[in-house]
């Protein structure tokens, strides 16, 4: 096993006065119709540029750029909180910022920049963190007095800086969100578990494949067929009416990420991607019942205006991602109670649940019998050296373990029941370890 990063520990934010509480976007759709980059128009104080929109484009917001101007927003914004809740391998800070009602009924997180080459969402959380917390519209503060907005604004600090895929180590952290090898992902699994967010938004870029490939943004929700129906639901619902719509609505093509589909009929031909994998973050959201939907904007010019001009693709890249993420927002306001709901019942779910669980197959592939646990076991049994091994991974995933002698029971009786099979069950393709399964408790 790889050298172990330091556990990070459960996040904190800065606290916030209760009068500066009630915070952030548009609740009707009136509101949400209208560009995000119109709120700060209405802001008293004066709110700080990005790199990107002070050069039009031209460039991509630079590391300094960013520390820049999320240390302005911090100190010019009652409505923001910036901290820092890990630490890279190469020294660099992975930081929080915290918009709105800190134990809000409806927590929703924005995860920027997995892969560090893939700059277009993480412009798109800078700009607006900005426009929620300079914002003085009505609706938008209502909206954020009842929603929880965290924004994690370059998950991949040392992969941005080196215009990588994967971090300094050159591993994909949006494929260690079961192992955690990383800092990265052990960050990002201690948010997780500490913050409980209702719905996580992945931001993402693409290569396209015309004409098979080639809308202006893909989006796809948590295929794993471990998630709660109740989660996946409501995920597809993001999708397919919320999402979609409002990307729509902004003059952009929206496809379901990973298939391919005919250029005349639009049958889908192949699945290239977008998979049940668990150590993807939007499967592993899904797994740990939060709502999940990775969104994918297109890299590739799509006219031959942004051919010539690379800042006016930019541009696009960056818009599009703007105007999905109006339909999160405004899904979010419209159907807070069902989220709320399902993310609740999912998590008690595991106390009671006697149903299989799955090592394989998705959404829209039926797993095998040999990928079926269609008796689980009452838990797993770790020796001492097993224990030792893994002990932190489960802490960081939120598991619960019963220390025995020297070695641990991991019971599937929890919260996070369907997981335990996938981190400790040696069939399970990405497990931890291979725990001895008990039969009976």
């Amino acid at each position: 096993m790889t050298a172990r990063q330091e556990t990070p520990r459960p996040t904190t934010s800065r606290r916030i006065p209760p009068r500066v509480r009630t915070v952030v976007l548009a609740a009707t759709a009136a509101a949400l119709v209208m560009p995000l980059t119109s709120v700060p128009a209405q802001a008293a104080a004066t709110p700080p540029q990005t790199g990107f929109e002070a050069g039009n484009g031209a460039d991509w917001t630079s590391q300094p750029q960013e520390q820049e101007f999320l240390s302005a927003v911090d100190r010019g914004s009652d409505l923001a909180s910036l901290t820092t809740i890990g630490t890279t391998k190469q020294g660099r800070p992975l930081q929080l910022v915290e918009i709105g009602a800190r134990h809000a009924a409806a927590t929703v997180l924005l995860v920027c920049s997995q892969h560090g080459d893939e700059p277009s969402g993480r412009e798109a959380c800078l700009s607006t963190v900005r426009d929620l917390a300079y914002t003085k519209d009505r609706e938008t503060k209502r909206f954020l007095s009842r929603t929880s907005v965290l924004v994690v604004p370059t998950a991949n600090p040392d992969g941005r800086a080196a215009d990588t895929r994967g971090n300094s180590d050159g591993i994909d952290i949006n494929r260690d969100h079961i192992a955690l090898k990383t800092a990265e992902g052990r960050t990002m699994a201690a948010l997780i578990r500490d913050r409980r967010p209702d719905v996580i938004y992945d931001l993402h870029e693409y290569g396209a494949t015309p004409p098979y490939y080639d809308k202006d943004l893909f989006d796809l929700w948590p295929r794993n067929l471990n998630t709660d129906p109740r989660i996946h639901d409501e995920s597809e619902t993001l999708s397919e009416q919320y999402v979609r719509p409002a990307a729509r609505a902004g003059g952009n093509t929206i496809g379901t990420y990973g298939i391919w589909t005919d250029p005349v009929t639009g049958d889908p031909i192949r699945q290239t991607a977008g998979d049940g994998q668990e150590r993807i973050l939007r499967n592993a959201a899904g797994v740990k019942h939060s709502l999940g939907l990775l969104i994918e904007s297109r890299v590739d010019p799509v006219t031959e205006a942004e051919k010539a001009d690379e800042s006016l693709n930019n541009r696009r890249r960056v818009k599009s991602q703007l105007d999905s993420l109006k339909g999160l927002f405004s899904f979010t306001d419209e159907r807070r109670a069902r989220i709320v709901t399902a993310t609740a019942v999912a998590r008690l779910t595991g106390l009671t649940d006697r149903g299989p669980v799955y090592l394989g197959g998705a959404d829209n592939e039926p797993a095998t019998p040999e990928e079926t646990l269609q008796d689980p076991p009452c838990g797993y049994r770790l020796d001492a050296a097993q224990y030792a091994d893994v002990k932190d991974e489960l802490a960081l995933h939120g598991v619960l373990s019963v220390p025995l002698g020297k070695g641990a029971f991991v019971p599937l009786r929890q919260s996070q029941r369907n997981l335990v099979p996938l981190l400790l069950d040696e069939r399970a393709q990405y497990h931890l370890t291979a725990g001895q399964p008990e039969a009976r408790c």
